[in-house]
């Protein structure tokens, strides 16, 4: 599936439906991969999710952090946790920083920026959505 959005209203919308379609993994975290070259809307395709979700704290990309939990009032998610892997060379990286605890844990949705840095550890299965910046307004969205 794809999406072409034209503006942000369009942009936070189709995030909006992506995360309110999402349904929990039962024996894990429900990872979300985020794919695309820098400027193509990572952040703010999970800034969108994390409203949806009824987040109302600042969520920013945690470059230096590498992953921040919001708590979330959801049915089917406790905490929404955004990972930005821009800074890490493997998956092994984001082992050591408690990453399997995340993982177990089914009440997580996690969203991994640059998850292509880390794909070597996260499952096959995962939500992949690939990115491409088009114009200053304009983004695709390739979910699969």
């Amino acid at each position: 599936m794809q999406a072409k959005t034209h503006n942000l209203q369009e942009f936070q919308k189709t995030a909006r439906d992506f995360a309110l379609g999402l349904s929990p993994v039962s024996n894990r975290a429900t990872i979300v991969g985020l794919y695309g070259d820098l400027g193509s809307g990572k952040t703010t395709f999970v800034q969108a999710v994390a409203r949806a979700l009824g987040v109302s704290e600042t969520v920013n990309s945690p470059t230096f952090l590498i992953w921040k939990r919001f708590k979330i009032y959801d049915l089917r998610f406790k905490h929404l946790i955004h990972c930005d892997s821009y800074r890490l060379k493997s998956g092994e990286e984001l082992k050591r920083l408690r990453f399997d605890e995340l993982l177990a844990d089914p009440a997580n949705l996690i969203l991994i920026e640059w998850a292509d840095k880390v794909a070597d550890i996260l499952p096959k299965d995962h939500h992949k959505l690939f990115f491409e910046f088009i114009d200053d307004k304009t983004r695709k969205i390739s979910f699969s």
